[in-house]
């Protein structure tokens, strides 16, 4: 089957090899890395990204549920995959049969996962300061219990920082604090005697910003692919902002979505177009109807804001994104045609769409943008 004939997403694997390169050099060697290929890698596949990942010898993943780990042991991902987040006590038997690790979300849930009878690998999560999950910092007792039970076989503990991206002096403040906290969690642990367990603290910004902490593993979500939370903090795409100007990071984005030309057509003065005719022409227009929609997470919001890319031109998008389909002012482009390509992340020619463009159009941020991108859309390798 043709792979490129409605509207897709290139992975560039080059720059995600790149991307970890730049990572570990940031980590003490000693740190390993544990990306998060949760939600479909961030939008980007998550069996392309996490088999590529295997190839350049990462052995260590985490995603948000059980069905995730299952898909990529079915796929042939082998390692430690540890689930972040909360599995249904129905849902155990699976933990056991893929050999998955489960994170213990409090106290309550580590009773209920030794009720079950069979022998678990657990994360312990610690809460020091998020309160989402994990068992607070401060209650040693309740952290050290799930040692005593016979049925967890405690192989990691981790926590989360909830302001490492922040620059306000408040926020540094507070992920210091949160730092210091889950150190102690782990100098009490090992002074009382518990070992065999790994250590990891820092997600995307807590390496960009706090890389001089000195856990086994750091997990890697959006930097991972080439990207930035927000468009403000990236000044080019070969350079991190005064966020992390210390460690000079060039990161190169993996993903390129693209979409073809299913029809043009003209518009006469005072013609409208669309659903709720939201486009009229105010003039003699060419527009250009493009394959793809809300459907595969083109947002509805941008409509009206934001462009394309058509042979290396920037085109606005017109009247109101369709499930499938979306129409643009191609007026300008004199030679444009049906099955002609177009960017709507990516470059072509000189200009170029990051994603981080796409959270400034919808006011909110490049990891829920990518993580939107549609299942139809078909992942491929670019050459």
């Amino acid at each position: 089957m043709y792979q490129k004939g409605r509207a897709w997403i290139e992975l560039n694997l080059e720059n995600l090899r790149f991307n970890v390169q730049q990572l570990k050099k940031m980590l003490p060697k000693t740190c390993k890395l544990m990306p998060a290929v949760k939600a479909n890698a961030y939008g980007h596949g998550a069996l392309p990204i996490a088999k590529a990942l295997q190839e350049m010898g990462i052995e260590d993943f985490c995603v948000a549920s059980v069905e995730e780990g299952i898909e990529l042991r079915n796929a042939g991902i082998a390692g430690n995959i540890l689930i972040l987040g909360y599995t249904h006590p129905r849902q155990f038997e699976q933990l056991v049969k893929y050999e998955l690790t489960q994170t213990v979300v409090d106290s309550v849930y580590a009773g209920k996962m030794a009720e079950y009878g069979k022998e678990f690998r657990v994360h312990i999560g610690i809460d020091t300061g998020m309160h989402r999950l994990g068992i607070n910092w401060m209650d040693m007792e309740a952290i050290r219990s799930i040692w005593e039970y016979k049925k967890l076989k405690v192989t990691g503990i981790f926590s989360h920082l909830c302001a490492a991206d922040g620059k306000s002096q408040k926020e540094k403040d507070y992920t210091k604090e949160q730092i210091k906290r889950f150190e102690l969690v782990v100098n009490q642990l090992k002074q009382e005697g518990k070992t065999g367990f790994s250590t990891h603290l820092q997600g995307s910004y807590g390496i960009l910003n706090y890389p001089e902490c000195r856990f086994d593993y750091a997990r890697p979500g959006i930097v991972l692919y080439g990207l930035f939370s927000r468009l403000m903090e990236c000044e080019s795409r070969e350079k991190c902002s005064n966020l992390c100007s210390a460690t000079e990071a060039k990161l190169r984005p993996v993903l390129s979505l693209k979409t073809r030309v299913e029809s043009v057509r003209i518009l006469e003065q005072g013609e409208s177009a669309g659903y709720g005719m939201a486009y009229t022409a105010l003039s003699r227009r060419k527009i250009a109807v493009l394959s793809i929609g809300y459907a595969d997470g083109v947002p509805r919001e941008i409509a009206g804001k934001a462009y394309v890319l058509c042979q290396g031109k920037k085109v606005p998008m017109i009247g109101r994104i369709c499930m499938d389909q979306m129409l643009v002012d191609v007026t300008e482009i004199p030679d444009i045609s049906s099955g002609d390509e177009v960017v709507l992340i990516g470059r072509s020619g000189e200009e170029q769409i990051p994603a981080e463009t796409y959270a400034e159009w919808t006011g909110s941020i490049t990891n829920e943008v990518v993580s939107r991108l549609g299942v139809r859309l078909e992942r491929i390798v670019s050459s």
